[in-house]
This record gives structure tokens, C-alpha cells and sequence, in this order.
């Protein structure tokens, strides 16, 4: 079978239901993603538009607006006040980690749909309060984990579901950047331990690793052992700088997975079967290809093979999809909560001692 073929018999937008409508979106918090990537996403969307931005600056928040062709401008302050909440319908949070649940107690309290970034907090116990506050006001919570909406993560999870690779046996993930290089500032709030949460590699990049796995096997782990180090100065007040750890998930998958802040950019998942494999490498970064063997099966695809493809367009769609049909949300409050339950295990596992060899 070859790839062009694999993927006109995959519905890449399986989840669509909706057919017409807009939701409009606050974005909350500037930073570089959301203005460099969710708002062109947002742009090139389906079923969305931004209508209102969320800054801690009167000034930024005006004058991105303006640049941007967005209605409104706010501060975070306004936007507690329920300032312009006529203008919107849902809030993307976007804001540092630590952040997350001020901004979305307060959507809930306004009766918005919500978009949160992952991970959903910095500790569990605030993630249990946004999860909470959510299902008080009956206000529709997603995580944005992209992965989930990316079209050959779709595929892998349709050829898995199949039976494509037999039985899975084994997974390995990594998802490693160079942070010092990327934004040359030791003090920003990824390396700031009461911003980030329980530290920065596995919080930032191992969640990938771990969130794509439970959702292309649809299983969970249960149990965790885990080592960290961290070497470089600016990786004091966080524990993770270097990351490993091994999760044992339901049907003795086994599971190893790496992560770090400081070294070589590399993102990539495999997953052995009793039968075949498949992989994705590169798989977090925007960037995904898919390459599948398993008996006369050989496939390599791209996205650019593909078609363009974008996952926050995607991401930004599912949700709108969701808020205009009611249709059930993937990736949910209680589902983001098992990954920061997950994550802190595994920093709790880290600090008990290895066997010396």
C-alpha cells in the first residue's frame, strides 16, 4: 500500500461534525507562541476567530490588537472584570503554568469554553481546583494536547486500534531541546520552579511522550521509576534539567521515555507490536512523520506529502466543533489530570535512590 493511498482512506478530520459557525476566541497571555502560532492557526481556522487579546500591558494588549486586525485589547485585570466577555465564546490560556487556574476560574465563572494549555497547572492539587471550577459552572474544558488532533497521529491510533502491528509490546519516546539556545534567558519562568510546577523537562517536554502514548494505546500506567540531574547553573531551582523514566502501562506495555532542556533537538516515539512497528520521528515539533512496517506493510509519510498541515489549526477546530455541536471533548479536564498526576509520580520516583552498580 503506499502512503498517498494509507492516507485517502483515513478521514484525517474524523471528529468533524460540525458544518458551519464561529467561535470566537480571548486568547490570554502574548507570549511568542500564542502571537507566532495560535493566532495564525486561529487565522487559517475553519471555525474560529480571535475577537479579543489578554495582556498584563493596556499597551501590548492595543497595540497587537491593532496589528493583528483582532476587535479588542484588554488586561488581565479588565478581563477579570469581564470586560468585552460579549465579544467572545471560549478562552485560549496560554499564560505561564503556574497562571492557568486564576484565568480559567474565571472563564468558567463567565460560562466560557475553555482551551488550556499543557500542562494544566504547576502542582496537582491546582489542577484538581481548575478541573473543578470547570464542572461547577458546566463550562467545557479542554487541554491542548495538538498531538491528539495531528492527522497521522490519527492514522497511527486507526492502524493500532486495527491491530495493524499485533499487540503492542514496548514504546520508547524522547523529547529533547536545547532551552538556553532557543530563548537565551536564565531567569524566564521555565526554569523558575514556583511558575513551572514540578520542574521543566518532563513537565514541558516529557508530557508529549507520555500524553501521545496513553492516547495512541488508549491505556494507563501503573507504575513509575524515574532518574533526573541537573548540571547547569540556570537548572538550580529545577531538578530535570536530564530526564529518564520508565512507566509499566496496563497489559505490561513497557515504556521508556527521555527528556531534556539542554541538549540536541530530537522528538521521536516508536511503538513495537508483536507484529510490526511504528514511529514518529520527528513527532513533537510541528513536524511529524510517520513510518509503519509490519509484514508486506511499509509505509514513510510527511505532512508535506500530505498537504499543509497544522496542528494548533486543528487543535483550535476540534474545540470549536465540540462548543457548536456539543459533541463529546477528547482530551478533557480529567484526562489532563492523570497527566499531572502522572508527572508528579514520576518526580516522586526520581528521588528515591538507584541500585549502584
Amino acid at each position: 500500500m503506499s502512503p498517498n493511498t494509507l492516507f485517502r482512506e483515513f478521514d484525517s478530520r474524523d471528529w468533524q461534525t460540525a458544518t458551519d459557525g464561529t467561535v470566537r476566541y480571548a486568547l490570554v497571555g502574548l507570549g511568542w507562541w500564542t502571537m507566532d502560532v495560535a493566532l495564525p492557526a486561529i487565522e487559517e481556522s475553519t471555525f474560529c476567530e480571535a475577537a479579543v487579546l489578554v495582556s498584563g500591558s493596556t499597551e501590548k494588549a492595543t497595540r497587537l490588537a491593532d496589528e493583528n486586525d483582532v476587535e479588542r485589547g484588554i488586561t488581565y485585570e479588565q478581563y477579570h472584570d469581564g470586560v468585552a466577555a460579549d465579544a467572545y465564546d471560549a478562552v485560549y490560556v496560554a499564560t505561564p503554568n503556574a497562571y492557568h487556574l486564576d484565568y480559567v476560574e474565571t472563564a468558567a465563572e463567565l460560562g466560557k469554553g475553555v482551551l488550556c494549555e499543557k500542562p494544566m497547572e504547576a502542582t496537582v492539587e491546582r489542577a484538581e481546583r481548575l478541573v473543578e471550577a470547570c464542572e461547577r459552572h458546566d463550562a467545557p474544558l479542554m487541554v491542548a494536547y495538538r498531538m491528539q488532533t495531528d492527522p497521522f497521529v490519527r492514522l497511527a491510533k486507526s492502524l493500532l486500534d486495527d491491530g495493524v502491528i499485533g499487540e503492542p509490546v514496548q514504546v520508547y519516546g524522547d523529547n529533547t531541546q536545547p532551552l538556553l539556545e532557543m530563548i537565551p534567558d536564565e531567569e524566564q519562568w521555565r526554569l523558575d520552579p514556583d511558575l513551572t510546577g514540578y520542574g521543566t523537562s518532563v513537565m514541558d517536554l516529557g508530557i508529549y511522550s507520555i500524553n501521545t502514548t496513553r492516547f495512541l494505546l488508549d491505556r494507563e500506567p501503573t507504575e513509575v521509576r524515574a532518574s533526573m540531574a541537573s548540571l547547569h547553573p540556570a537548572f538550580e531551582g529545577v531538578d530535570d534539567e536530564r530526564s529518564s523514566f520508565l512507566l509499566r502501562f496496563e497489559d505490561d506495555v513497557q515504556f521508556v521515555s527521555t527528556a531534556s532542556q539542554r541538549a540536541h533537538e530530537d522528538t521521536q516515539l516508536k511503538i513495537t507490536g508483536t507484529e510490526g512497528q511504528i514511529e514518529l520521528r520527528p513527532a513533537f515539533h510541528g513536524e511529524v512523520e510517520l513510518r509503519v512496517e509490519a509484514g508486506d506493510l511499509s509505509v514513510e509519510m510527511a505532512h508535506a506529502a500530505a498537504g499543509e498541515v497544522d496542528e494548533m489549526r486543528e487543535e483550535f477546530d476540534y474545540f470549536a466543533d465540540r462548543l457548536l455541536t456539543g459533541a463529546e471533548i477528547g482530551p478533557d479536564g480529567r484526562h489532563g489530570l492523570r497527566d499531572m498526576e502522572i508527572i508528579e509520580a514520576i518526580h516522586e520516583a526520581a528521588e528515591e535512590s538507584g541500585l549502584p552498580l
